[in-house]
């Protein structure tokens, strides 16, 4: 099986060579690696550059957004799977091999793989819980690997998105399209926190409801989840406001 990886990066000097070490570390022999860059200006782009030789491609100039960079990765990709692994993110080694696996176990198909996801503070966190799919949660994105096929009939992500736009996707795949989980409970990726979801939770959790009625959710269900996660997350939203 061939496996693409995407990483999306904007000066992120410190992280990039950690990120790539992880994906070009797995020794996978079937491996396309594809970095696009958003025209960094801190010297992530010499750090890149540095291992172009054992890049698919490399792509350096400005864009829209995250969701744009990953979205030009996708089209580039000739894999039959691909990962998303931004920057400060990174594999756990034999991740590659652990989908590898998957998908041949299950035969391949319209399935979407999801392993489990260490956050840098949280812990671990479960890639796939079936009991809260139809209210919208999800597995962590940097565990997910795709079908090709499947980008290609259902469409890559929203760049109208600036925060959720991988949670829209998955949504639309899942509760919209049909898509099969495919879950394996084995450590596949490092999340380091901080990022924009993490710095904008409160406009994350807004984008999510936005999300759920766009494909029909019912108000009277979606609101309610809404709420609850707005006053979970008080706290936090609270630090994040006042900069602690």
């Amino acid at each position: 099986m061939k496996i693409s990886v995407v990483t999306a990066v904007l000066n992120d000097a410190a992280h990039i060579a950690e990120t790539m070490d992880s994906v070009l570390g797995q020794r996978y022999p079937d491996l396309e690696y594809i970095v696009i860059d958003g025209a960094s200006t801190d010297g992530t782009r010499e750090i890149v550059e540095a291992r172009r030789g054992e890049l698919a491609a490399f792509v350096s100039e400005p864009d829209s957004g995250i969701y744009e960079a990953m979205n030009k990765g996708i089209r580039r990709a000739t894999g039959d799977v691909v990962g998303i692994l931004n920057s400060g993110d990174r594999y756990f080694d034999g991740a590659f091999r652990t989908v590898a696996d998957a998908f041949r176990r299950a035969g391949g198909g319209r399935r979407i793989f999801w392993g489990d996801v260490e956050y840098e503070h949280l812990g671990r966190v479960r890639g796939f819980r079936p009991e809260k799919l139809k209210i919208g949660a999800f597995a962590p994105h940097p565990s997910m690997f795709v079908p090709l096929a499947v980008y290609r009939e259902i469409g890559l992500y929203d760049e109208t998105f600036r925060l959720l736009g991988d949670y829209e996707f998955m949504y639309r795949a899942i509760n919209v399209r049909g898509v099969e989980p495919l879950y394996v409970p084995e450590l596949v990726a490092f999340y380091r926190e901080g990022g924009l979801s993490d710095r904008h939770i409160a406009r994350c959790l807004a984008d999510e409801l936005r999300v759920k009625l766009r494909y029909g959710a019912s108000p009277f269900a979606a609101y309610p989840v809404y709420w609850l996660k707005l006053a979970k997350n008080l706290p936090r939203i609270l630090r994040k406001n006042h900069g602690k």
